[in-house]
């Protein structure tokens, strides 16, 4: 239970997994972070029209109960495999995968650290809360350099992974189809403070 303004109210079960692994080399450790202006931005895998699940739902719908996001394991152990072969190969300068949030998320959380922003356009034929907020399984935002994007491409099209350009790093904005989001700053102070001021 949980006090909200005096009122006990439930607090939902949170199962929680820790895991571990090891890195045989450090040389090939990789960064969620965006590393440099003009690099491209890519999604390795395929947009769903699927909001299931997501904090956008439950957020900004209030719907609290729903079935769960798109999933398919061949998929997942066929992007991850090929993830793990791009970045041997030092293709990418970073992966995110878009997990809670979806891929907005992924992008702000990527762009944070090194204050790189990002200009992306979404895809036809998926709805733009979907493409955004959805939080389907099976997708990897990487970024890569301009001088390595037709070797990253060729490793790609070998590996029959979906994959496809969705914009470029760099500004100071988060921008969607010619839209400012936020600036980058402004999203940020938000972020790192949203707990802080829910608690207030």
């Amino acid at each position: 239970q949980s006090a909200i303004d005096g009122k006990e109210v439930p607090v939902y079960p949170t199962p929680t997994i820790g895991m571990m692994g090891i890195l045989p080399s450090k040389k090939n450790m990789m960064t969620l972070a965006f590393q440099e202006e003009g690099d491209l931005i890519y999604m390795l895998g395929t947009a769903k029209n699927d909001i299931n699940s997501s904090e956008y739902l439950y957020s900004y719908h209030n719907i609290k109960e729903s079935s769960a996001p798109y999933f398919n394991l061949e998929e997942e152990v066929k992007l991850q495999k090929t993830l793990k072969r791009i970045i041997k190969d030092k293709l990418v300068k970073s992966a995110h995968d878009c997990a809670d949030g979806g891929l907005f998320i992924a992008l702000l959380e990527s762009a944070m650290p090194n204050n790189l922003g990002f200009n992306i356009q979404t895809e036809e034929g998926i709805r733009k809360d979907a493409y955004l907020f959805g939080e389907a399984q099976g997708r990897v935002v990487v970024s890569v350099s301009k001088a390595q994007e037709q070797a990253f491409k060729d490793a790609m099209k070998t590996s029959g992974v979906p994959f496809g350009s969705i914009g470029v790093v760099g500004g100071d904005e988060l921008k969607v189809d010619g839209e400012s989001f936020a600036k980058l700053s402004v999203a940020k102070e938000e972020f790192d403070n949203a707990l802080g001021k829910h608690l207030e």
